[in-house]
């Protein structure tokens, strides 16, 4: 007997004597798109529609193959299947809710397609008709909301999430997909929150809810009261938000996973023996070429969290029982994603382990570790545009973490200390620092550990001032909390110093190049004011009065960058230039800090002349700063210690508007044929009951 092949919604006979036959289902599609209604000639039509297994692409192409004058001759077919799409989502029979559930995805992206440069209003005519639109978008909301919530099949769960992705995504813009103000009214927040609180339920599709939430509350934020914003922020149930904290940690640990193979993989290889035989004079430009992506998505969801709700910043120090208990996973995860930035969630091995810690002496880990090591991953490569918004992402984060007072509790902790194995960029003047001899601290040493080596490793001509600015208003809001809480933190501050002189003196090098597109001063100045900060008040949060001294001691040491960039800033502060003004503001700044430098010089070039010494040593400039102190002059300067707060809508709606398009497009895109396969589904549901 002839093999029966099928292709396309065809049956075809391998014998090539025979016509092609079509499915059932394809015929019935067909009847579907001519002018007449379908059930005139069978009744039961739209009940054995819904017992054919769905042939998403056939149904898909159709719609789109239609224009749009063909389009609306059939729009009352359209608004009936639609209709009946959701009376079926109330059968008892699962095979008939999953194939209402598959054609409604098709339905409603099939229609976009042929819609893409209308409004949503458009859209919602063909689908289901403005009057009858109020009434149907409730009842399919509902449905959806009962399926979610019931104690029934997770396969069924995991289609009703992909459709809402599918509803809500369904334009670029989601803020002009009118659809979405149905699910404003009908809202599914709780179901939303019953599958994170729920261990299996979250396991299971904790990504794609988080995904969701994330997007829905990006709905027209500035335009109107969105209620999943509101409801949002005042979530307080514990479960709930630990739930939320577990799937975000595992999608960014699955990353940093990914990142560590690749990494491990690309050292061991070839090119890696290349460079061992030739000298490291090539490294940068090999691990460059480290790259997994991003996962802009499971970043914005963190934001909005942090963002959104106090009760949140918890979540971030707290470890998770999930991440305590290691257990090999049972199949190998593959090194790249199948989506790159859409709705597949980590394999199932991943999400019942914890993170795979990147040091094996790191006992514990929590969400905001996780999170450093995935922004110190991401902030490496600016000049990729994801990593770009990834690392500019991290840093508003930060920021919001920055000026939290519980959040800096406890990252000042000193009874929560731990080890943070931070992915530092390769470079050619320094060695790879060894993990196993990483010290353990408070967890604002990792913040800035991590500041620091943005700083130091991203001075380049494609100069990313806008992170530089974010970067150094995260360490002044920092030291803006030790200060007023006097906590004084054991850190290595001398690499902090020596990395913003480097950056002063960086921004001197290539004055021209910069001011040609970036207004320097605002920096400079900010780098200054924190040299100024510790001048200040360094004695009350700085460790030990030695600190105090070697701050005094760099400031010596580095006297010729200082005294370069006041030539600069005074050479433009008297010209009539635009840059007349700010670069004034640094002048002034300077005060103090050329005070240090013009009171201890001629002291310590006095000591040097009546001791005979050429050279002094640092404990010989210390001792000449500590003897002279008592005779130093300084101005006090008013406003070190005030910052402005973070405000999303008034400096960042644009780029948030822009990141939410980047992520619907994407998310809209990796619903793919294959996410939505009934196989698994059909199997699950083989016989009717």
């Amino acid at each position: 007997m002839a093999q029966t092949e099928k292709k396309g919604g065809l049956l075809r006979k391998s014998s090539a004597s025979k016509k092609p036959l079509k499915e059932k289902v394809v015929l019935m599609y067909d009847e579907i798109f001519t002018t007449e209604d379908p059930s005139k000639c069978n009744p039961r039509f739209w009940e054995e529609l819904f017992l054919m297994k769905v042939n998403l692409e056939y149904l898909e192409g159709k719609l789109e193959a239609l224009d749009g004058e063909e389009l609306m001759k059939i729009k009352d077919n359209i608004n009936c299947l639609f209709q009946h799409c959701i009376q079926a989502l109330g059968e008892e029979h699962p095979i008939r809710v999953v194939n209402a559930l598959q054609t409604l995805c098709a339905l409603i992206r099939g229609v976009h397609q042929k819609n893409k440069s209308t409004s949503g209003f458009d859209i919602i005519n063909m689908l289901v008709g403005f009057d009858k639109a109020e009434l149907c978008m409730k009842n399919l909301m509902e449905s959806l909301d009962s399926l979610l919530c019931a104690e029934g099949s997770e396969s069924l769960k995991s289609l009703c999430l992909k459709l809402l992705l599918c509803l809500v995504t369904v334009t670029d813009n989601i803020s002009q997909n009118t659809i979405l103000e149905y699910v404003m009214i009908n809202s599914i927040f709780e179901a939303i929150l019953q599958i994170l609180s729920s261990p299996l339920s979250r396991r299971e599709h904790g990504y794609d809810a988080v995904v969701l939430l994330a997007l829905l509350v990006n709905y027209r934020k500035y335009e109107s009261v969105n209620p999943y914003i509101v409801k949002l922020s005042i979530v307080d149930d514990e479960a709930t938000l630990n739930g939320m904290g577990l799937v975000i940690a595992q999608a960014l640990s699955e990353y940093n996973r990914q990142y560590k193979d690749k990494e491990e993989e690309h050292q061991t290889g070839f090119f890696s023996a290349l460079t061992n035989m030739v000298g490291s004079m090539f490294i940068a430009d090999a691990d460059e070429k480290i790259s997994v992506q991003t996962n802009e998505a499971i970043l914005l969801a963190l934001y909005e969290a942090v963002h959104l709700n106090r009760n949140f910043i918890t979540v971030l120090a707290q470890s998770h029982p999930e991440m305590g208990l290691m257990t090999a996973p049972m199949s190998p995860v593959p090194t790249t994603p199948v989506t790159p930035l859409g709705t597949t969630p980590p394999s199932s091995d991943v999400i019942s382990s914890a993170e795979l810690p990147l040091d094996a002496d790191v006992q514990t880990s929590n969400l905001l570790i996780t999170f450093l090591k995935y922004s110190s991953i991401v902030m490496q490569d600016t000049k990729d545009e994801h990593r770009l918004h990834s690392g500019k992402l991290c840093l508003i984060i930060l920021t919001c973490i920055a000026e939290d007072q519980y959040a800096n509790a406890f990252l000042h902790d000193d009874n929560m200390n731990f080890r943070v194995n931070l992915h530092r960029m390769p470079m050619r003047h320094r060695k790879k620092a060894a993990d196993k001899n990483l010290p353990c601290r408070p967890l604002v040493c990792a913040v800035l550990d991590l500041m620091v080596e943005f700083i130091v490793t991203h001075m380049m001509k494609e100069f990313p001032m806008d992170l530089y600015v974010r970067c150094i208003q995260i360490v002044h809001k920092l030291l803006c909390y030790q200060k007023k809480c006097r906590v004084r933190l054991h850190y290595t501050w001398r690499e902090l110093w020596s990395a913003l002189i480097n950056l002063l003196k960086f921004l001197m090098s290539n004055e021209t190049v910069l001011l040609a597109k970036h207004n320097i001063f605002t920096l400079a100045l900010m780098v200054v004011n924190l040299f100024n900060m510790f001048i200040t008040y360094g004695d009350t949060f700085l460790p030990t009065p030695s600190s105090y001294d070697e701050l005094y001691y760099e400031i010596i040491r580095m006297h010729q960058n200082f005294d370069n960039l006041y030539s600069m800033v005074l050479r433009l502060s008297t010209n009539a230039g635009q840059w007349k003004e700010p670069a004034s503001k640094v002048t002034h700044a300077l005060v103090n800090i050329r005070a240090i430098i013009n009171h201890f010089n001629p002291k310590i070039e006095s000591y040097a002349a009546v001791n005979h010494i050429s050279q002094l040593s640092e404990d010989q400039v210390l001792e000449v700063v500590r003897s002279n102190y008592d005779t130093l002059t300084l101005k006090l300067q008013d406003g070190l210690d005030q910052y402005e707060r973070y405000s999303e809508q008034h400096k960042e709606a644009a780029f948030f508007k822009e990141l939410v398009r980047s992520i619907s497009i994407n998310v809209r895109k990796n619903l793919a044929f294959n996410t939505l396969s009934q196989e698994l589904l059909l199997k699950e549901f083989s016989t009717i009951s």
